[in-house]
């Protein structure tokens, strides 16, 4: 039987257990919004024409899919199987290092670049998965949960809720709800991932924001925030990808708040993000696994620092990234940072793929002109994180 709320502290933000998965499902294909959502990604080009019909095939299929799923470890399954389908269609390769140096004996909190909304912790998971780790509980946040069956959805593949929307005291409530619940998951054996930051790194600057760390330490206030962070095993995550299928986007949005000031999200905003990232181009992708990390000072800010330098250290640069960087030097008035020798050595060294090189300037070239720098620069900025003299 399901605790009730007064059993359970986190029965408002926590994924859905064994015993609640099957009647979540049967709800699921019975909601014609969730059917017809999946109908249209579906069939985008017929769904307009024969709704009716369209809708009968996914429920259908649906059903056929989800037939034995009675379990968050079969629903694992059936999402890894989406998940083989999606990297066969959108990547050239997926890698992974770092893993042979955790323990499966041992749960994690795994702590991400963010460039990605639903794809960064999905080859997380992918890749702990394959090595026969324990898989994800993946924190999101509720911006992104704009109607009841994306959070159901989410919360039958082992996604807790970040509540990002509240203010003031429901916040500061919330934030320690939050945190207790990631202290929770790690102390029951459960692997937990979250990103370094609210919201994507579109400019492609991986930086841990305190407020993060600050939110970890606050189930164990009393203990100091290095001994309180040091309990949840922190792993630093770096994921690079070769292309960005989001990156017009980002572009787009920042040139939009460089112009005007600001960007106005909509809920087609995310929904477009999140369709174009799971299905656009990728090429090749490397997850690497970080050290668990030893702190022994409080200060939020070297804490932070401690995971950046591992993340940016790892980061997989690609010929993306590199051709980016001498495209932009080219420019006149390119306010670049100067390179140390080994950023410099890295530049004439680097063996760039031609065949990528061509996707790359074709993809660059089909953008409009006037955001074409902020993108250049968004595929730049991993190699100029690790290599400029002086940060930036």
């Amino acid at each position: 039987m399901t605790d009730t709320p007064l059993d359970d502290p986190f029965h408002d933000i926590r994924p859905y257990n064994d015993d609640e998965i099957r009647p979540v499902l049967d709800n699921l294909l019975s909601d014609d919004g969730f059917v017809s959502s999946i109908s249209q990604f579906n069939y985008p080009r017929f769904y307009r024409f024969f709704p009716t019909l369209l809708k009968s095939l996914a429920r259908r299929k649906l059903r056929q899919q989800l037939k034995d799923v009675n379990s968050v470890a079969s629903m694992q399954d059936v999402i890894a199987g989406y998940m083989d389908q999606m990297i066969e269609r959108t990547t050239t390769e997926l890698t992974h290092s770092g893993l042979d140096g955790l323990s499966k004996s041992r749960s994690y909190l795994f702590i991400s670049n963010h460039r990605d909304i639903a794809m960064d912790p999905a080859f997380v998971n992918y890749m702990l998965y394959h090595a026969g780790f324990e898989t994800l509980y993946i924190a999101i946040g509720d911006n992104l949960l704009k109607k009841p069956f994306v959070t159901d959805l989410m919360r039958l593949n082992k996604s807790f809720i970040v509540k990002r929307s509240l203010k003031g005291r429901e916040l500061l409530k919330s934030s320690r709800q939050l945190s207790e619940y990631i202290h929770h998951c790690v102390g029951q054996h459960r692997n937990v991932w979250i990103a370094q930051r609210e919201g994507r790194a579109k400019d492609g600057l991986d930086r841990t924001e305190t407020a993060l760390l600050k939110m970890l330490a606050m189930a164990r206030r009393g203990e100091g925030l290095a001994a309180a962070l040091n309990q949840l095993h922190i792993v630093p995550v770096s994921i690079s990808y070769e292309f960005d299928p989001c990156d017009s986007l980002k572009a787009d949005e920042l040139h939009q708040k460089q112009t005007t000031g600001a960007f106005v999200k909509t809920d087609q905003s995310d929904i477009q993000s999140i369709v174009t990232g799971m299905v656009g181009f990728k090429g090749r992708v490397h997850v690497a696994f970080g050290e668990p990390l030893d702190l022994d000072s409080d200060d939020d800010e070297l804490a932070a620092r401690a995971i950046d330098a591992q993340v940016i250290r790892n980061y997989r640069l690609h010929t993306t990234n590199v051709l980016a960087l001498q495209q932009l030097r080219a420019m006149p008035d390119n306010d670049l940072p100067v390179l140390s020798d080994e950023g410099e050595q890295l530049l004439a060294d680097f063996a760039v793929d031609r065949q990528v090189a061509d996707r790359f300037n074709q993809r660059i070239a089909a953008m409009p002109a006037e955001i074409r720098p902020l993108a250049l620069r968004m595929y730049a900025n991993p190699v100029l994180s690790r290599f400029a003299d002086q940060a930036f």
